[in-house]
Parts: C-alpha cells; sequence; structure tokens
C-alpha cells in the first residue's frame, strides 16, 4: 500500500511539474522561491506555447 501511494505522489509530483522544478533549481544552483517558480513557470508556458501547430 506503502509502494502504490509513494508512485501516485510521484506521479502527480511529475504532472504538476513539481520534479521538472526540482530540476531545474538544482541545474542553476538556485533555491526556491515565489519569484524563481514564477520564472521557471512563464519560462515553461513561453516554450510550449512558442511552437506553433499546424492544422
Amino acid at each position: 500500500m506503502r509502494r502504490l501511494f509513494r508512485l501516485a505522489m510521484a506521479l502527480l509530483r511529475e504532472l504538476a511539474d513539481e520534479n521538472a522544478y526540482q530540476r531545474h533549481l538544482a541545474a542553476h544552483g538556485r533555491t526556491h522561491s515565489g519569484e524563481e517558480w514564477r520564472r521557471f513557470s512563464e519560462q515553461r508556458l513561453r516554450e510550449k506555447y512558442a511552437q506553433a501547430k499546424c492544422c
């Protein structure tokens, strides 16, 4: 049961971009803050919507 719970939590963290945010912090040597989360989120959204989809 614990293993299932851990798996579900890991999946939710991945879907909510928490794991990507932790990797971002580690890669850039930064600490968690509201400003850093905002910067990370804006960058992800900019990259996502900058690529236009065809048709």
